[in-house]
């Protein structure tokens, strides 16, 4: 079976980027463009992993990792975000996430990690 990644960030131009990396290598992937999509997006298909922005308009990022963690069986979730001082990161593993990795990012680094995470 495909390991589902569920892809969230307002961002188009990274959002199709990512969909055609994880789908490449066989990944089955949902996109959400705010964090209430991602909400009902994950209750819908139950993602193995979640990446998520973090500046999102309406709901952020550490909101919908919080729901994401509420669950029964929570989904992996990996922080990308711009925000990168040592208060930014330790708020997100605050908040639960399994990784925060800083943008720009390496397409050949993120997929190592979360190859490793799933």
């Amino acid at each position: 079976m495909r390991s589902k990644i569920l892809i969230v960030d307002d961002e188009i131009n990274i959002l199709m980027s990512l969909e055609y990396l994880f789908k490449r290598k066989g990944y089955e992937v949902y996109i959400a463009r705010n964090g209430n999509e991602a909400k009902n997006l994950a209750d819908r298909y139950e993602p193995d992993l979640v990446l998520l922005d973090i500046m999102m308009p309406d709901v952020d990022g550490y909101e919908v990792c919080d729901y994401l963690k509420s669950k029964s069986t929570p989904p992996k979730v990996v922080f990308l975000s711009a925000k990168s001082k040592k208060d930014d990161v330790q708020k997100g593993y605050g908040h639960g996430a399994d990784l925060y990795l800083l943008k720009p990012f390496s397409n050949k680094n993120l997929l190592q990690h979360i190859e490793e995470l799933i």
